[in-house]
């Protein structure tokens, strides 16, 4: 099999198109007309995965943040992004990412959250493109049962792993109705709000942010990589439909770069 074939699976799942205009999601560095040895699925490409690459004997790459997000100017190893390309290419391992696109299929990014969370009755938070499509960025619905306010948020921290979780005073006694979005989903607060949410889940809200919900909804920020580590999970079983587990593996480097104390 060849490393094109392999990109042709994601892109039928989440085809390029669907890309933010600011977006640059796709082959990053490498030859797809390489055979496949095997696959390295991670969150970002940092030097220390591109190593985890060559140590197991991966030839590609596949991240949901593009590595190459702005131009090169030039190739030196004065940033970690051209380390990684130069070490990438000396290695021949080919780098691939799906971002927003992965973000707007309704099977994407917010709709593994909703997975996560048990949530029915499902609709897009904002729709983008046709309609008929079903595509969009953030995901609302609801859980089967209301749940005690704080006990929901206890929840959400333990099942996105985060080390800590930034929310607002509930201004109801229990959650039902949900809203979440994968990455930085503070642009789409009012639609969480016009959706009639009880909270909205996602990452990088501002302090200011915070002051909109004035007693009508929660925002919950569980942070940008919590709310996005399980897109390797939609990769994997993208892929290993088609071939074997054995050639697909996940990074066990995590590359979140936000530490607690």
């Amino acid at each position: 099999m060849y490393i094109k074939e392999i990109i042709s699976l994601i892109e039928d799942y989440a085809p390029l198109k669907l890309q933010a205009s600011f977006d640059n999601s796709g082959l990053l560095c490498g030859d797809p007309e390489r055979e496949l040895t095997s696959i390295l699925l991670c969150i970002d490409v940092t030097e220390e995965v591109i190593k985890e690459a060559i140590d197991k004997g991966h030839n590609l790459i596949i991240s949901h943040h593009p590595l190459i997000f702005g131009g090169l100017k030039h190739i030196t190893p004065a940033t970690y992004v051209e380390r990684c390309v130069i070490h990438a290419i000396k290695h021949d391992i080919t780098i691939y990412a799906a971002h927003t696109n992965m973000d707007v299929v309704s099977n994407g990014v917010s709709g593994r959250m909703a997975d996560k969370l048990d949530l029915y009755h499902r609709q897009i938070l904002q729709p983008e493109g046709d309609p008929m499509t079903g595509n969009g960025f953030g995901i609302i619905g609801e859980l089967q049962q209301p749940v005690e306010s704080i006990t929901f948020l206890q929840q959400v921290k333990e099942i996105f792993r985060c080390d800590r979780l930034r929310y607002t005073a509930p201004h109801t006694p229990s959650i039902q109705r949900v809203a979440v979005c994968g990455g930085a989903g503070a642009s789409f607060f009012k639609q969480a709000l016009t959706g009639r949410a009880d909270i909205y889940i996602s990452g990088d809200f501002k302090y200011h942010d915070f002051f909109l919900t004035e007693n009508r909804i929660m925002i919950a920020d569980i942070g940008h990589y919590e709310s996005e580590q399980f897109t390797k999970e939609i990769f994997y079983e993208i892929l290993t439909k088609k071939i074997s587990k054995f050639a697909v593996q996940f990074s066990e480097i995590n590359t979140n770069p936000i530490k607690y104390l």
